[in-house]
């Protein structure tokens, strides 16, 4: 199990900025666009159920 840390740390250290910024900020992406997408569909239904007030 260290050398696993080990291994990510290496990695973190020696690889390119640009390579790490791609690798972490994609899943922090999509998962920002599928909490908007559940929050947008979401207002639709409650829209429609409950009207003005739901929202």
């Amino acid at each position: 199990m260290t050398e696993t840390k080990r291994d990510a740390n290496a990695s973190l250290a020696s690889e390119p900025i640009g390579r790490l910024l791609l690798k972490f900020s994609v899943p922090c992406v999509l998962s920002m666009l599928v909490s908007a997408l559940y929050n947008i569909v979401d207002q639709i239904f409650i829209g429609q159920s409950v009207g003005y007030l739901g929202n």
